[in-house]
């Protein structure tokens, strides 16, 4: 148990606790709309590719996809440590 969870004497302080806990549960809420907008940005960046003419923009298009994709992904990581389901984000974002 971390020193900074212990009350006075060394019991548990039950505020600190639910502090824990709404913080546990914003910084999941925050994970899911960074997901979704990291899943809207690689989309974008797809049609970005779609519509790419000449070398340059193809280049940039096939750099901005890889890039999204890659923090897509590492969110996705985080949120399988988090034991996080994209099935309960809409009971979350409802708190």
């Amino acid at each position: 148990m971390r020193p900074a969870l212990l009350g006075m004497y060394g019991r548990k302080n039950p505020q600190t606790k639910k502090s824990v806990k709404e913080e546990l549960l914003r910084d999941k809420q925050m994970l899911i709309q960074e997901i979704r907008t990291a899943h809207a940005n690689w989309v974008a960046a797809q049609a970005h590719f779609e519509f790419a003419l000449d070398k340059d923009q193809i280049d940039y298009a096939i750099y901005a996809m890889e890039a999204a994709e890659k923090r897509f992904e590492m969110l996705i990581k985080q949120a399988k440590k988090l034991n996080l389901s994209m099935i309960d984000t809409d009971r979350l974002l409802e708190v």
